[in-house]
């Protein structure tokens, strides 16, 4: 029996309309949420052409100070030179290939690679290449560590593995920047981090942070019961989106004593990074694709007081947040399941609530186009 051959990746893209105003818009089509191919285009154009956050400026605020991570499929590292300057490289030593760094974090005096010993400065230089005597037309100086661009912003650190495109700032964007920083979140400290796995795709879990707090009454009701949904705003630009809603201290009594101040703020920086900001509460959300229907969600919390007088409330307040989160566990393996279905193609947006998720869907189409072309 010959199955079914594919439409071409080309016929997936068109099929989505990016011109339409959001009245009539349509979500992206169900085939972008389980098409392989359409993963791996992802890979080379969304996450390699854009900036990508990798760890928190804590970690690499001393000379020999490293962390690592992969970012569209690309082992990276960042390290603090002795000159003091950030820098980041591929995780690729130039003898074999092996990763230099293993740790996901740490510090070392010079980068060196477990495989056959070959060692690099803080700088990436190639230091050292155990008994290469004799190797023809081999200058060390040719075989550093390949560099990639490297940046930060607030106390997080980016990386952009494609040589060219917007440096962070413009990336970001000036009222996006103005935004975060006029929050104060530079004055909380980092807490904890945790991982969750998700049967899902990536863009499953993004469409359901960027509904404008539409699922929020329905799904999570001890949230629900500290935000006014009717006064919920949404507000975008070139490549983000705020979501935010006054606070109540009424409702459920577990949430309104770790979701405090006067306003809950929520911003999404394309395509995958979330801050989620309440008084003296933080924590952030980067999405990991790791397949067409399987995706990680790194979650940083981020406290003004992180002595060990506040342990047991900051854990409180984690535990708030892993509530929510198993509900959008279970909701996003939901849709996953639905979006293969012979009975969805695609749906229509809600004028309302879903603004940034159409922003989402036309910026993905962009990407998706020009690395198709």
């Amino acid at each position: 029996m010959l199955l079914p051959v594919p439409p071409p990746l080309s016929d997936l893209i068109a099929a989505y309309d990016a011109s339409a105003p959001l009245e009539r818009a349509r979500t992206i089509p169900a085939a972008w949420y389980t098409d392989p191919r359409m993963f791996d285009l992802e890979r080379r154009t969304v996450f390699a052409r854009t900036w990508q956050m990798v760890g928190h400026t804590d970690q690499v605020r001393a000379p020999g100070q490293y962390l690592t991570a992969e970012v569209a499929g690309e082992p990276v590292v960042v390290v603090r030179g002795g000159d003091g300057v950030l820098r980041g490289f591929f995780n690729v030593c130039r003898h074999h290939a092996a990763a230099v760094l293993t740790a996901p974090a740490g510090r070392a005096e010079r980068l060196r690679c477990p495989y056959h010993g070959w060692t690099y400065t803080l700088e990436g230089a190639l230091l050292g290449a155990p008994e290469f005597a004799g190797v023809a037309d081999f200058d060390k100086r040719d075989h550093g560590l390949v560099p990639i661009a490297c940046a930060t912003w607030e106390q997080w650190v980016f990386v952009r593995i494609t040589p060219d495109g917007p440096a962070l700032e413009a990336f970001v964007g000036a009222e996006l920047a103005a935004r975060v920083a006029a929050a104060g979140l530079g004055r909380l400290r980092w807490f904890e981090r945790r991982r969750y796995t998700l049967a899902c795709n990536w863009k499953v879990y993004v469409d359901n942070y960027l509904d404008g707090g539409y699922h929020v009454p329905h799904l999570h009701k001890g949230l629900s019961s500290v935000i006014d949904n009717t006064a919920y705003a949404i507000e975008t630009g070139a490549r983000w989106c705020e979501q935010s809603s006054p606070l109540s201290a009424g409702g459920d009594a577990r949430t309104a004593a770790v979701r405090r101040g006067d306003r809950a703020r929520y911003w999404w920086l394309h395509p995958n990074f979330m801050i989620n900001a309440y008084e003296g509460v933080l924590d952030t959300n980067l999405v990991v694709p790791l397949g067409p229907d399987r995706t990680e969600v790194i979650f940083d919390y981020w406290f003004a007081d992180t002595s060990p007088a506040a342990r047991d409330r900051n854990l409180e307040s984690i535990a708030v947040s892993e509530r929510i989160q198993d509900e959008d566990v279970a909701i996003c393996a939901s849709v996953q399941r639905g979006l293969r279905s012979r009975a969805y193609e695609a749906g229509r947006l809600s004028v309302r609530r879903e603004a940034g998720e159409w922003l989402f869907h036309r910026l993905l189409h962009r990407s998706l186009a020009d690395g198709a072309a």
